[in-house]
């Protein structure tokens, strides 16, 4: 018999799952997903968070460029858009406004997340070993030691798919707690953290003569015992911009148009808000909750299956306000085609356990990252800060402080939010002295805008903000 893997959710996740099996060997891939998968960057069902922002960082977007050669080149020749975290991002952090630097830092490419599924899926599709089926995974077949492959409901009624390996990577809404039990393992750990952040997008043409206006942040404060409020303005492809609005719990934005410019006008600074109020709106305002970090510890589970992974947002679930999502998926599937790669097929024994593990590392940090941003929010569930998180937050704060005006402390923060490198760059000596003598520039009194950007936002401002 051939060798199969199944691969249940053509996400994001799963189509990179699905590239790294076919190039390992496996005969057959085949890709299940309950929906009805469109032909082009269009919006669908199975993913409530794609009408929001979307930031794919350096570090992911390495991992998906190994995955997938030349993925980068075709979102760009699709219209995304490539950012400088260094010089082309007008940021507002608790602490203020973050100067723009001259010199290089870390990129990031911004479209819609109907761009980068679609631009992925396309390009793994045309592996001939990779098929994708539209069908329902309602469980796992074979034993507590083996997994043997998936039972798929269907108009007919229910049948069993047979694999060497089944990879779970159907994202926030997976069931594989139950699918375990059902094999007869239990006692799987689950954690949710949730601060009740609600997004609220809505896109708008660019504005003539604002094409090369930077990406603009207002972040939210975790530091004030009150509801986060946050807002972007971010380029997407076909000259438009995606407007992004996030509140916690308590702070939410609404879903109609007046209260959605009021809403960035209300926030520390009013940019967000005079930079739409002057620009044409091209959808309504779209508004989803699936926000809460869930962290399934599958690999802390005293028994596991052979033959079966789980990638992505079925190991755990971020916030999206902090733009991993992403980049973990595609951290996980790398380690899958590594694991792969020193394996004697799909069906080796261990690697299934190897690949949990390896996996599990890049979510355990990204879970760091927005839980322990998360807990500081007043009504958040599922958390409160400890000592430890306190202290780290008091670091960052610093560190925040002294990235104003000091390029050491900007690059380490730039290096861990783009994801291409570990949370524990902060504390590197030069980053460490940085927070320590705090910035040697003094605060910003208002965005760093070159002459030509305040042109266009003055023009633009229909608030008299």
């Amino acid at each position: 018999m051939s060798r199969r893997a199944v691969v249940v959710g053509a996400g994001l996740a799963g189509m990179l799952a699905a590239a790294v099996l076919a190039d390992a060997g496996v005969a057959e891939v085949v890709v299940l997903d309950r929906d009805e998968l469109p032909d082009g960057p269009r919006q669908r069902r199975g993913l409530p968070q794609g009408r929001h922002a979307h930031l794919l960082m350096t570090g992911g977007l390495r991992a998906m460029e190994e995955i997938v050669p030349g993925v980068g080149k075709r979102l760009l020749a699709a219209g995304a858009h490539e950012i400088s975290l260094s010089s082309g991002v007008l940021a507002r952090a608790p602490e203020g406004w973050l100067r723009r630097w001259r010199r290089e830092g870390p990129v990031m490419l911004t479209c819609t997340r109907a761009l980068v599924d679609w631009t992925v899926r396309a390009a793994v599709l045309e592996h001939p070993r990779v098929e994708v089926r539209r069908a329902a995974a309602v469980g796992l077949t074979g034993s507590a030691g083996r997994v043997r492959g998936v039972r798929v409901s269907g108009p007919d009624g229910e049948a069993d798919l047979e694999a060497d390996l089944v990879v779970d990577a159907s994202g926030r809404g997976t069931r594989i707690v139950t699918w375990l039990a059902g094999l007869g393992l239990s006692g799987v750990r689950t954690r949710t953290v949730d601060s009740g952040l609600v997004n609220a997008s809505r896109v708008y043409r660019v504005p003539a003569g604002a094409e090369r206006f930077p990406l603009t942040i207002v972040q939210a404060d975790p530091y004030v015992s009150r509801p986060g409020r946050s807002a972007m303005v971010m380029p997407v492809e076909g000259d438009r911009w995606l407007v992004s609005c996030g509140g916690t719990r308590g702070g939410e934005p609404p879903a109609d148009a007046e209260g959605f410019l009021r809403y960035t006008l209300d926030l520390p600074d009013p940019i967000v808000g005079r930079l739409i109020s002057g620009a044409e709106p091209l959808t309504d305002v779209h508004v989803s909750r699936s926000t809460s970090n869930v962290r399934h510890y599958l690999d802390k589970a005293p028994h596991w299956p052979e033959g079966l992974v789980v990638l992505g947002d079925a190991l755990g679930t971020f916030n999206p306000a902090y733009g991993q999502g992403m980049s973990v998926a595609a951290f996980g599937a790398r380690v899958l085609g590594r694991e792969l790669a020193r394996a004697d097929g799909p069906d080796a024994p261990g690697l299934a356990r190897r690949v949990l593990r390896g996996a599990a590392r890049p979510v355990d940090a990204a879970w760091a990252m927005a839980v322990g941003q998360d807990v500081l929010y007043p009504a958040t569930r599922g958390g409160r800060p400890g000592i430890a998180d306190r202290a780290v937050t008091a670091y960052t704060r610093r560190m925040t402080r002294a990235a104003a005006g000091s390029f050491a402390a900007a690059s380490a923060i730039w290096d861990v939010t783009s994801m291409r490198t570990p949370p524990t760059r902060m504390f590197h000596p030069a980053a460490a002295l940085a927070a320590l003598t705090g910035s040697p520039l003094p605060a910003l009194t208002g965005p760093p805008l070159t002459p030509a950007e305040r042109e266009v936002l003055d023009g633009l401002d229909r608030t008299g903000a």
